[in-house]
């Protein structure tokens, strides 16, 4: 195996134990092991539990400044190793390795942006009486556990690491089962960089890893990138053992509103940009649902279908490629049970729906795939592919589109493409959704929040709201 055996980090120290359970990791791209890290349990996240709690007082006692000159140390490490990285991800994970500079930038500018923005932890004094002083204080949890998807791993293990650490927490931290190993890279600069306990990284199944992170009483702030199931299941096991502080950031089936004045072009290329064709679909923000205006419906199929069958599918490795393969034979196995739902419910395949030319057949691709003719009733509108599937929906009004966007459980994203502004912003402001774009998808700028609704989840990440959420405000009132 290429990377070979990759283990944990606890305490400081990299851990695999001798005679413990592995999990072996493949290459979409063909099926073959690459590499293999330690089958955590319940014993592991208690030792770096343990070791986050007695790490995390020096840590916190440590100045903002100090804190942040060792965030910009890791962030100025991602940036030396980030040909290394780039390179393991993509086998890891079968994301392009064209499109991973932008994941390796944005894990290390979080960690100089949540260093520099540190000084906005602050608290407010209250004219409460005459003859007292009465204020708040920012003070950490203690320790905070992340659990890490497998579609953007060595990002999400980074960058989410920012903001808890510079507002004085220690982490827990769980690498998917699948793609594990640029994870690992994150441990060896967190051990190189950090006191020892600052940063743990439990790698394992959700079951019993996930699992004994929610549950654990010393772990009273937990943050969750995943699917729905998964965050419904970490805020019960949560509650079962405690009163605990949980932000999610769960998945999406994002609408795409064409309305009838809008650049049509332009719209077609913004939707083919949203659905993150480099990632093959496997992004909680992707655009999969366009609901387009019926005057213009069958020109923006056409001019989809163009558009993605341009794609160039490959090895992830090769910087020409646009799309690689789906993330494991599970995954792969979901995304095409919906791929024949909808064909069986009447949905019309446009392009796609198999296996792309000239790939490795021991791999897990999928063509970018578009339906036309879908109803919202249908599976393939309803429920979250994760995958590089569009589906095409025709609507007549704007409170159809409006109820159509609605529809789901989801409130992640959405975009609207159009050129009247009253009706365009009439409409955002309708859409139940946590970000909306207009004329656009591009929907990630530092300083603003991210976050979905209803069962896309709670909370706001890479902004200040993110920061202040890994604080917990105490009131002091001072007789004078």
């Amino acid at each position: 195996m290429k990377y070979g055996d990759r283990p944990m980090l606890i305490d400081g120290e990299m851990v695999a134990e001798r005679n413990g359970d592995w999990i072996t990791s493949v290459s979409p791209a063909n099926g073959q092991p690459i590499g293999r890290v330690p089958a955590g349990t319940k014993a592991h996240v208690d030792r770096a539990t343990q070791a986050a709690l007695a790490a995390q007082p020096a840590w916190a006692a440590l100045s903002i400044w100090e804190r942040g000159a060792k965030l910009r140390e890791l962030a100025t490490s991602i940036r030396a190793r980030s040909d290394e990285i780039k390179h393991m991800e993509a086998e890891d994970s079968g994301n392009t390795i064209a499109s991973l500079s932008g994941d390796l930038h944005k894990a290390a500018h979080h960690f100089e942006y949540f260093a520099g923005l540190a000084t906005e932890m602050k608290g407010d004094t209250v004219p409460a009486s005459s003859t007292g002083l009465h204020m708040t204080l920012r003070e950490p949890y203690g320790v905070v556990g992340r659990i890490v998807p497998f579609n953007h791993p060595f990002m999400f293990a980074t960058a989410n690491l920012a903001a808890p650490l510079v507002a004085g927490n220690t982490v827990v931290l769980k690498s998917p089962e699948t793609s594990p190993l640029t994870a690992t890279v994150m441990a060896e600069l967190c051990q190189a960089h950090l006191p020892r306990g600052v940063v743990n990284l439990v790698s394992g199944y959700g079951l019993p890893v996930g699992d004994a992170i929610a549950r654990h009483p010393s772990i009273r702030r937990i943050g969750f990138t995943g699917s729905i199931k998964t965050g419904l299941a970490i805020q019960r096991a949560a509650a079962e053992v405690g009163v605990k502080h949980v932000s999610l950031e769960l998945g999406g089936k994002n609408p795409l509103i064409i309305c009838r004045d809008a650049d049509l072009e332009v719209a077609v290329r913004g939707a083919i940009a949203g659905m993150n064709f480099a990632w093959a679909g496997q992004s909680c923000g992707s655009t999969s649902r366009i609901l387009v205006h019926a005057s213009v419906y069958d020109r923006a199929v056409a001019l989809a279908k163009a558009e993605v069958e341009r794609i160039r599918v490959g090895d992830p490795l090769d910087p020409s490629a646009q799309m690689g393969p789906l993330n494991s034979a599970a995954h792969y196995g979901r995304v095409m049970a919906l791929v024949d739902a909808a064909k069986s419910e009447g949905a019309r395949l446009v392009t796609g729906g198999g296996s792309p030319a000239n790939v490795d057949p021991r791999g897990f691709w999928l063509q970018p795939t578009i339906f036309a003719d879908v109803t919202p009733h249908m599976r393939i509108a309803r429920e979250e592919v994760f995958g590089p599937v569009m589906s095409f929906i025709r609507w007549s009004t704007e409170a159809e589109a409006i109820e159509i966007a609605n529809s789901t459980p989801y409130g992640l994203t959405a975009a609207i493409y159009g050129r009247d502004i009253g009706v365009v912003m009439g409409m955002a402001k309708q859409i139940d959704a946590g970000v909306v774009t207009v004329n656009g998808t591009k929907m990630h700028f530092v300083g603003l929040p991210f976050g979905g609704v209803k069962d896309s989840g709670v909370g706001g990440e890479e902004c200040l709201d993110e920061l202040l959420s890994y604080t917990r405000t105490k009131a002091v009132h001072m007789f004078l």
